[in-house]
């Protein structure tokens, strides 16, 4: 679907005065915030931004073609490398810190200006909000599973909110992960849908059918539910080892900088996304070369004679696939479990540490006794350090791997000036 000639400039002068005015305090309280010190400015630009017009959001959002990432992990990465192939057609808006709630939404479109394009990630929970104010070209749906326990909707509640916010915009293209459950419920129904496959590693949210409650079964790559007609569908985009088969057949090899197969499945959904507004795969796939961090994610940093590389791992979907990234190496976890966080750590046990055995394991954050006891269970040997820089002179010259969640991986990442 070419957007060639069909998009309508965003400019101030094309917005109401209010607008205009909450827009240009948004970005003046963005810019002071980071000079500050304070951080990246984007959320509090967009709080305030909001506050002088609630609808600053969707008077942003007008005029431009806009492409929506939600699911449970890996929207800021797949956001990155969407901007990066949807850069091809002109310059592209995002929320590239990963400010994910309409706060940050509006904060991105005001401090980028005039662009044609945008590229938003955002909060599951927040979809249907964003979908209804920002009136995107195209949401992509990666994944669903469980995150936050004490606060987060239950996996099944997440696919029937999805569901019925897709069913509220019907002239909507949507790109959907054929291998989730969850997901293929909340997007067969869509009437614009593109399927694409990356695997799915992580399958304990996803065992029981939502739409009728009989057991998934799966094998070599396909499931199907045993009580009712839903099954995985047919894929137009697929990975295939260290590539992405588009949907003329044509195989793409995917050279990216950042590790892990998950991330070459991240590539396939933004060159799908991006082939939604025209982009070829073939003039999209140097441009994800380009992504080498994602607001520190993967960041690697040089101290003291170690390479320091940080991981994001959120919940257990994500400890799994941090596990496949990491080398085997000494290896720093880091666990709090503060309001971003969520309070509930019980979700370690449902992480296999198993993989960690035979390496120089150090632990360390507010909740470390909690993933010690867990550790403990898995027969995982560990050292706990009080600091970050006690694990980095404790570890001989060479790689660190840095697994945390995430607000102790923000306090790492301001230990190593906030790298990005």
């Amino acid at each position: 679907m070419s957007v060639s000639g069909t998009l309508v400039a965003v400019t101030d002068g094309k917005m109401p005065m209010r607008a205009k005015v909450a827009s240009s305090v948004s970005r003046t309280a963005a810019a002071f915030s980071r000079a500050a010190g304070r951080g990246d400015g984007s959320v509090i630009g967009g709080w305030i931004g909001l506050k002088i017009d609630p609808d600053l959001l969707r008077n942003l959002a007008s005029g431009r073609a806009i492409a929506l990432v939600s699911g449970t992990n890996g929207k800021t990465t797949t956001t990155r490398f969407t901007a990066a192939a949807l850069g091809v057609l002109g310059p592209v808006a995002t929320n590239s810190f990963g400010a994910n709630m309409p706060t940050g939404h509006t904060s991105a479109l005001a401090r980028a200006g005039s662009t044609p394009f945008a590229v938003l990630e955002v909060d599951e929970h927040y979809l249907a909000r964003v979908i209804d104010e920002t009136t995107p070209r195209v949401v992509a749906l990666l994944n669903l599973s469980r995150d936050q326990l004490d606060r987060a909707k239950e996996v099944a509640m997440m696919a029937q909110m999805w569901r019925t916010a897709l069913a509220a915009h019907p002239d909507m293209h949507v790109v959907a992960n054929a291998d989730d459950p969850m997901v293929v419920w909340s997007a067969v129904n869509a009437a614009h849908v593109v399927w694409f496959s990356a695997g799915q590693r992580w399958m304990d949210d996803s065992w029981v059918c939502p739409e009728c409650g009989s057991p998934i079964n799966r094998a070599q790559g396909d499931w199907w539910c045993t009580g009712c007609p839903l099954r995985r569908p047919v894929a137009q985009w697929r990975v295939e080892e260290d590539g992405v088969v588009d949907p003329k057949g044509d195989w793409h090899l995917v050279k990216l900088q950042l590790p892990g197969h998950v991330n070459v499945g991240n590539a396939a959904t933004a060159l799908a996304v991006a082939a939604e507004f025209g982009v070829r795969p073939i003039e999209a796939v140097p441009r994800l070369a380009s992504v080498a961090s994602v607001a520190g994610r993967y960041a690697q940093v040089d101290r003291d004679g170690r390479n320091i590389r940080l991981l994001l791992a959120k919940n257990p979907a994500s400890w799994l696939e941090a596990f496949d990234m990491a080398e085997v190496a000494p290896t720093l976890l880091s666990i709090n479990a503060r309001d971003p966080d969520g309070f509930d750590t019980s979700w370690l046990y449902d992480v296999d540490f198993s993989p960690l055995r035979g390496r120089q394991v150090f632990i360390t954050g507010d909740r470390a006794y909690d993933l010690a006891v867990r550790l403990e269970v898995n027969s995982v040997a560990f050292r706990h350090v009080h600091t970050f820089d006690e694990a980095v002179q404790a570890t001989p010259p060479g790689r660190l791997e840095v697994i945390a969640n995430y607000t102790a991986f923000q306090d790492i990442r301001a230990e190593l000036d906030r790298v990005n």
